[in-house]
C-alpha cells in the first residue's frame, strides 16, 4: 500500500481574464513528467468560469469526460446534437468515442432561473475508456436526493453492479460522491487505484490506519489501500474515483 496527499495549493494553475483552472495532472501548457495521470484518469481540472464566458466548440476523441458542478451552472452543447445544463447535484458524462466537438459555457439556460449570472465552479475529469471506436454519447442525472442522505453514492461507473446513476465506458472505474454533514463518516471501497478529492469543506481521510487532514482542493492518491475512510467535523463534499486498472492495464 502507498498513498500520497496532494495539497490543493501545489496544483498547476491556468488563468485568463475569465478562467481559473487548477490541474490535478499535467495539462495544456503545464507539464510535469512525474504527474501525467493516475490509474485511468488523464485529467482532473478544478475550474471557475466567469458569467457569459466558457469554452467554445473544441474536439475530443476516445475519452470519457465526467463533469461535476459545485456552484453556478454550465451549458453543454455538442456536434452530436446533445445539449443540457449542469448544476449542483447533477453528474454529466460525455463519451467522445470516435470524435465529437462540444462547448461548455456559463450562459443562460431556459427554465433555469439565474443561470449564466454568477461564476460557475466545476470539476471535470477525463478517463481513458477500455472500449474504443464507440459512437459519441451523452448522459446526465440528478443525484441530489441520494446525496442528501449523507451516504457514498456511485454517480458514474462502467460496472453495472455498482448501481450508478450514469454509465461510463470503463468497466473497472467508478466515481462516487458524498456530502458529509458535521461528524459524518464514509467508508471508501477498496481498489487498485483510489483518488479522493475534497470539493468543499474540510475532512480527514484514514488510509490503512494512517490519518491525513484535508481541506478543499486537497487530494489523496492511494494504491492498493486495504482500509480507507473519510470523516468531517465541519461538513464536506467529496469525490472518489475507484479504479481497477491504470493505463496499459497496470
Amino acid at each position: 500500500m502507498a498513498f500520497t496527499v496532494i495539497p490543493g495549493d501545489d496544483r498547476m494553475v491556468t488563468t485568463t481574464d475569465w478562467l481559473t483552472s487548477r490541474h490535478g495532472f499535467s495539462f495544456g501548457d503545464h507539464y510535469d513528467p512525474d504527474n501525467t495521470h493516475f490509474g485511468a484518469l488523464l485529467a482532473f481540472n478544478d475550474e471557475e468560469v466567469a458569467p457569459g464566458e466558457g469554452f467554445d466548440l473544441h474536439h475530443h476523441q476516445e475519452s470519457e469526460i465526467v463533469t461535476w458542478v459545485v456552484s453556478g451552472s454550465l451549458v453543454h452543447r455538442d456536434s452530436a446534437g446533445h445539449a443540457g445544463v449542469l448544476y449542483p447535484g447533477l453528474v454529466q458524462r460525455m463519451s467522445a468515442g470516435t470524435g465529437v466537438e462540444h462547448s461548455e459555457r456559463n450562459d443562460a439556460w431556459p427554465d433555469l432561473a439565474g443561470s449564466g449570472t454568477q461564476p460557475v465552479h466545476y470539476v471535470q475529469m477525463w478517463l481513458m475508456p477500455d472500449r474504443h471506436g464507440l459512437e459519441p454519447s451523452y448522459d446526465q442525472a440528478d443525484v441530489a436526493a441520494r446525496l442528501a442522505a449523507g451516504e457514498l453514492v456511485p454517480v458514474a461507473s462502467g460496472d453495472p453492479g455498482r448501481g450508478a446513476a450514469i454509465s461510463i465506458a470503463n468497466a473497472g472505474a467508478t466515481l462516487y460522491a458524498v456530502r458529509l454533514s458535521p461528524g459524518g463518516k464514509s467508508e471508501i471501497p477498496t481498489a487498485r487505484f483510489t483518488l479522493l478529492f475534497v470539493v468543499e469543506g474540510r475532512a480527514q481521510a484514514t488510509v490503512d490506519a494512517e490519518p491525513a487532514a484535508l481541506r478543499a482542493g486537497d487530494a489523496v492518491r492511494a494504491v492498493d489501500a486495504e482500509l480507507m475512510s473519510v470523516t468531517s467535523d465541519a461538513g464536506a463534499e467529496i469525490l472518489v474515483w475507484s479504479m481497477a486498472t491504470g493505463l496499459g492495464g497496470s
